[in-house]
């Protein structure tokens, strides 16, 4: 029986224990390839964390792929059915942390460029690819440090597809064509302690909280439009006293994020919120962590090459979304290209006995293979 060089290659980046930040030698294996195809390659490690960028042309426009090595942790053994770091295939699934998220997809990418090259060895433009091993990590040093190197340098990527689980169904069901930003504040809030007894003498933050918090969950931040839902703001922390029923607390710490839409900036969010908390004469401190900025590719050749090339495999269009969390794209969309994410099913990654279906691989690699043809063939 002859070997499938995508199923191959998938198993050996999956028995790699590759662990954020870790890539346990997956870089190496795709450089190895890459060399052999005439790619230029570039190590840009910073602190703990393996990145690489590959290019093989000088011409524009400039196309990459992108993506990471590491993966999330298997989590307790006993919920696998087989040992997560040994790719097994049953019943026409591969089975192993990565699968899915996604190594199965950096297998397709570098076997449909060798399969491009092989039918054209002298393309238009460039070809590149862009890998970290910090992307379910703190996404401090991996793509956004390689992105400040290359403009920093003034090297742009015009079209970039990252590999992210994107399909929900079918593969190739739904091209992620934007992302919305993400922005979190840790709210601070002072009262004064006291005794329960006598609230007269204290002053409880929980209840000074309640009006404003009541004003952020009833505000309509924005109307969306038609790539994105309307912003939307969700606590997800609270914490208060020392869980004693006759003190009034101290302080308050609240947690909040933003997932917001292109209608909105991360300045204008900040500027309402300090607005409705002065408003309540709240004595406070709040500090911001901006995870991404929102963006968006509505036209443009990538998002035709993709689709069309989808839809020769698949016979139907693509639905274009814009849900989930963020991704590496966030960074990667400061060079101000084109952006889509396109990648396998997503309904098992980062669950025990993480899959992909084996058929999945190859039509997947057509994808990107007739996505390069159409684009620099």
């Amino acid at each position: 029986m002859k070997k499938c060089p995508i199923l191959t290659f998938a198993k050996d980046l999956i028995r790699r224990k590759s662990i954020t930040p870790e890539d346990a030698g997956c870089q190496l294996l795709m450089i190895a390839r890459l060399k052999k195809l005439g790619f230029k390659i570039e190590i840009m490690n910073f602190k703990n964390t393996n990145n690489f960028w590959a290019r093989r042309g000088k011409d524009s426009p400039l196309f990459a792929f992108a993506g990471h090595t590491d993966v999330v942790p298997s989590g307790p053994l006993k919920q696998w059915n087989t040992p997560p770091f040994k790719p097994i295939i049953i019943d026409g699934k591969l089975y192993g942390r990565g699968a899915s998220d996604m190594k199965g997809a950096l297998a397709c990418m570098i076997i449909s460029v060798e399969q491009f090259l092989t039918k054209y060895p002298n393309h238009k433009g460039s070809i590149a690819f862009l890998i970290t091993s910090d992307e379910e990590g703190e996404f401090i040093n991996g793509t956004t440090r390689v992105v400040t190197t290359l403009m920093e340098r003034n090297e742009k990527i015009d079209m970039c597809i990252v590999g992210e689980p994107s399909s929900s169904h079918q593969v190739g069901d739904i091209i992620k064509n934007g992302r919305r930003g993400s922005i979190t504040g840790n709210l601070y809030i002072k009262g004064t302690q006291g005794h329960v007894a006598y609230p007269n003498l204290a002053n409880n933050p929980i209840h000074q909280s309640l009006p404003v918090l009541n004003e952020f969950i009833n505000t309509q931040w924005d109307n969306g439009n038609c790539f994105f839902p309307p912003t939307s703001f969700q606590i997800s922390n609270l914490h208060s006293g020392a869980r004693t029923p006759n003190i009034i607390p101290g302080e308050l710490d609240i947690q909040f994020n933003f997932r917001f839409s292109t209608e909105l900036t991360d300045k204008k969010i900040k500027q309402r919120i300090y607005s409705i908390l002065d408003k309540h004469n709240l004595n406070y401190n709040l500090k911001w962590t901006l995870s991404g900025q929102p963006f968006l590719t509505s036209k443009g050749q990538l998002l035709e090459a993709v689709s069309k090339a989808i839809h020769e495999i698949n016979h139907k269009k693509p639905k274009l979304l814009t849900t989930g969390g963020t991704s590496d794209g966030r960074f990667i969309a400061k060079m101000k290209g084109q952006i889509i994410e396109l990648g396998l099913i997503n309904t098992s990654i980062h669950k025990a006995n993480e899959n992909v279906n084996v058929a999945d691989l190859t039509k997947l690699t057509n994808m990107y293979r007739k996505t390069l043809e159409k684009l620099l063939g």
